[in-house]
C-alpha cells in the first residue's frame, strides 16, 4: 500500500525530515530509508537511530513522529495509475477466464491505516479490495518479528483467498500469484513467497537500487539479512520485473484483458464484487500468468 497505492513514502519522509531538522540532524538519505521501507515499526528501529544519532529519546522521537504522522498522513493521495489499474481490474477477464482473487499485504499498522484513508478519495480507492482480503503489518496471523522480507504476509494472504474461494475450486499456488511491491525488502518478501513479482519503486529508491536491479529483482539485495537464502530466486529468473509506474499497466503481458461492464453483460458474464478480478492460471516458468494478484 504505502508507496505503490498512495504516496505515503514522501509523507513518512516529510514526517521524519520535520522531527530530525528540529533537533539539528540531517535529513533522511534514500540509502537509510531503502531499509526501513516495507519493514515493520523500522522508522523508529535500530538502523534509524544508529544512523540519525538524535539528542532525545527513542521514546521521545516516536511521540513527534505520531504527532507528525498524524497531522500529514491525511494528505494521503493514490499514486499515478493505481485507481484505473484497480478498477479495470474489478471488469477483467482473461483468455482463460480463471478468477482471480486481489489481497493487501501491507507492513502498515491498522492505526496507521485508518490515518491514512481520511481523504475519500483514498478510502474509496481501498475499498476496491475486499476488507477479508487485508492483511496489515500488526496483523495477529503474522508472526511477531516475520514480517517483510519474511514471506509470511504474502502467504498469509494467500492463505485467507484460499479460504474464501468457492467450494469446488482449486486452491491457489504461491507461483500463481503476481505481487506489487515498491520496497526491495517487499520484493524480497515476494521473491520468498515464490511469487512473480513486479518492482515499482519510488525514483529515489530506484536511483539508489538502479545498479543493482538485477540482485533486487531477484530478491537478493541483502539489504535486510533474514538467513533462509535457499528461499531467494535466482538473477535473471525473468521470475520479477521492473516498471516504473502503474499507469497504462501492460495487462495483456500477464494475460488479463480488460473488459467494459457492457461487454460483460453482452457475453453473459456473472456479475462480481469489487476487489474481484480474472487472470489466467499461471504457467510454469519461465512464461507465467498469474491467478492472483496481491499488493
Amino acid at each position: 500500500m504505502d508507496g505503490l497505492l498512495l504516496n505515503t513514502e514522501d509523507i513518512y519522509t516529510l514526517c521524519a525530515d520535520n522531527v530530525l531538522l528540529k533537533h539539528g540532524r540531517p535529513r533522511l538519505p534514500w540509502s537509510v530509508k531503502a531499509q526501513l521501507m516495507g519493514v515493520p515499526g523500522s522508522s523508529t528501529g535500530d538502523v534509524f537511530h544508529q544512523w540519525a544519532q538524535l539528542p532525545i529519546s527513542r521514546e521521545q522521537y516516536a511521540r513527534e513522529q505520531g504527532e507528525q504522522q498524524k497531522i500529514h498522513f491525511a494528505e494521503c493521495e493514490p499514486l499515478p495509475g493505481v485507481e484505473k489499474l484497480l478498477r479495470d481490474l474489478n471488469s477483467a477477464r482473461t483468455t482463460a477466464g480463471l478468477p482471480v482473487e486481489i489481497a493487501l499485504a501491507s507492513s502498515t499498522s491498522k492505526h496507521n491505516y485508518d490515518l491514512k484513508v481520511v481523504r475519500p478519495e483514498s478510502k474509496a480507492l481501498l475499498e476496491l479490495i475486499p476488507k477479508e482480503h487485508r492483511v496489515l503489518g500488526d496483523d495477529p496471523r503474522v508472526r511477531k518479528g516475520r514480517g517483510k522480507p519474511a514471506p509470511d504476509i504474502y502467504l498469509c494472504a494467500l492463505q485467507i483467498l484460499n479460504s474464501k474461494l468457492s467450494e469446488g475450486s482449486p486452491p491457489i499456488a504461491p507461483e500463481e500469484c503476481l505481487v506489487f511491491e515498491d520496497s526491495v525488502p517487499g520484493v524480497e518478501a515476494g521473491r520468498r513467497a515464490d511469487m512473480r513479482v513486479v518492482w515499482v519503486p519510488h525514483p529515489g529508491l530506484y536511483a539508489e537500487f538502479r545498479d543493482r536491479k538485477p540482485e533486487v529483482l531477484a530478491g537478493r539485495s541483502g539489504l535486510v539479512k533474514i538467513g533462509d537464502e535457499e528461499q531467494l530466486g535466482e538473477v535473471g529468473d525473468g521470475w520479477a520485473e521492473y516498471l516504473a509506474s502503474l499507469e497504462n499497466f501492460p495487462y495483456a503481458k500477464f494475460g488479463i484483458e480488460v473488459h467494459s461492464m457492457q461487454d460483460r453483460i453482452e457475453q453473459g458474464w456473472a456479475e462480481v464484487e469489487p476487489g474481484q478480478a480474472w487472470a489466467n492460471r499461471a504457467a510454469r516458468r519461465p512464461d507465467p500468468q498469474p491467478k492472483s494478484l496481491m499488493k
